[in-house]
């Protein structure tokens, strides 16, 4: 039956309720920004978990600043991994890499006494120089990454060992410890909360709010579709609340890591790089359909080789932050770093064929790992049981991937 007309030409009888409608739609929005931020929401559980469990103790200022300090090493190789895993590839050196390279600093800052940032400069060299070799025979030879690399891991831990002796060396100098012990505070005088670490997350969070107001304002200006303005302000309440909490925790300890430093650098830079740059784009193509971006025309071998080469050097950096905060470079280091940063890859959401994954998830994913870490250290889980908790959440996180893939017919 047709719907009547009055006489404003209204149809009657095809009104759908407007509020019901624009409910129905902000819900629908909710739902999938929550299921797009998944990993964030499963850091917060976690942490609130051990909130409880601990009675607090894991949200306690110098707690929270320890775990910045206790994981900045495999958040910094998880940044490296991911982007490998995008390209469909693995690297199963990176914990060798960081001893032998440590080791390598050992030495020119303690026994040969090279001022500490040309030992710095040196070691991120080899680093560098490293992965460049092992990029040449997955690249240019033709050899699967997971060969090249479980036979690096093999002799890079040997050459760890040949360098160092056999034996630790330590102590380093005040500024290469600063690497991963050091802290930026007082610089606007000693007071408690640090004026200077706040006033820096107040900065984070008004850069925030700018960046996140000027994105939505550009998608309006080219029709694009947006979230439901309540929801978007919601969401910019609750971030900019949880930056504050960690700013005061960080204020109300020493300060700002050197390491988050460093971290907030890395992650700005390469959140640009795989974001922005053609670059970027090509490892996501290369990781989607190897033939098909061959046949588009991108130089996958080159592509390959740089992603091996920046992994070396993000492994050599990850060797001397642990380093530093050990103030040791010793035989033991680097142990199960390569299984700690390919765990954060793939509970932060990278896709085990390749193609997908983000910095921001590998970050978030390293931080579950620490907080899993920390918090059963606190409860004094054993390390045997940790390990399993640990082997679970990956099982679990993988098992989740596959099983979205299957649902969505990929």
């Amino acid at each position: 039956m047709s719907d009547t007309m009055t006489n404003s030409g209204t149809a009657v009888g095809s009104n759908i309720n407007p509020p019901e409608n624009k409910f129905t739609s902000w819900l629908s929005h909710v739902l999938s920004d929550l299921g797009k931020n998944g990993i964030f929401i499963a850091l917060i559980a976690v942490v609130a978990l051990f909130a409880i469990l601990t009675n607090g103790i894991i949200l306690r200022p110098q707690n929270i600043s320890n775990l910045v300090v206790q994981n900045g090493y495999i958040l910094v190789l998880a940044i490296g991994m991911v982007m490998v895993i995008i390209a469909g590839h693995i690297d199963l050196s990176v914990g060798s890499v960081a001893a032998f390279v440590g080791a390598c600093s050992g030495v020119f800052a303690v026994q040969w006494g090279l001022p500490w940032w040309l030992s710095v400069l040196l070691s991120l060299a080899i680093g560098a120089l490293v992965g460049a070799w092992q990029g040449f025979w997955v690249a240019f030879a033709g050899i699967p990454a997971f060969i090249v690399t479980l036979a690096g891991m093999l002799i890079f831990r040997g050459l760890a060992l040949v360098v160092l002796g056999n034996q630790n060396i330590g102590s380093f100098p005040t500024e290469y410890r600063a690497l991963g012990n050091g802290f930026l505070t007082s610089i606007f005088g000693e007071s408690d909360p640090d004026v200077f670490t706040l006033l820096i997350g107040a900065v984070a969070i008004v850069a925030l709010i700018v960046q996140q107001v000027r994105t939505r304002a550009g998608r309006q200006k080219y029709g694009q579709e947006v979230e439901p303005l309540t929801w978007f302000v919601i969401k910019l309440v609750l971030v900019s609340a949880v930056i504050g909490w960690f700013t005061w925790a960080l204020a109300s300890y020493k300060g700002i890591p050197v390491t988050l430093i460093i971290l907030a650098v890395l992650i700005l830079v390469y959140g640009v790089v795989m974001n922005r740059t053609v670059f970027g784009r090509h490892i996501y193509a290369i990781g989607g359909n190897r033939h098909a971006a061959e046949l588009s025309g991108i130089k996958t071998r080159r592509v390959d080789f740089w992603l091996f080469v920046n992994m070396g050097f993000l492994a050599a950096l990850a060797g001397l932050i642990f380093t530093a905060r050990l103030n040791l470079a010793g035989p033991k280091a680097g142990d199960g770093f390569e299984l700690e940063a390919i765990s954060a890859a793939f509970i932060g959401g990278a896709a085990v064929q390749g193609g997908v994954g983000t910095i921001g998830g590998a970050i978030i994913g390293g931080l579950i790992i620490g907080v899993l870490n920390n918090g059963m250290s606190i409860m004094g889980i054993g390390i045997e049981w940790q390990q399993a908790v640990k082997g679970l959440v990956l099982l679990l996180a993988v098992a989740f991937d596959v099983y979205n893939k299957r649902r969505s017919g990929v």
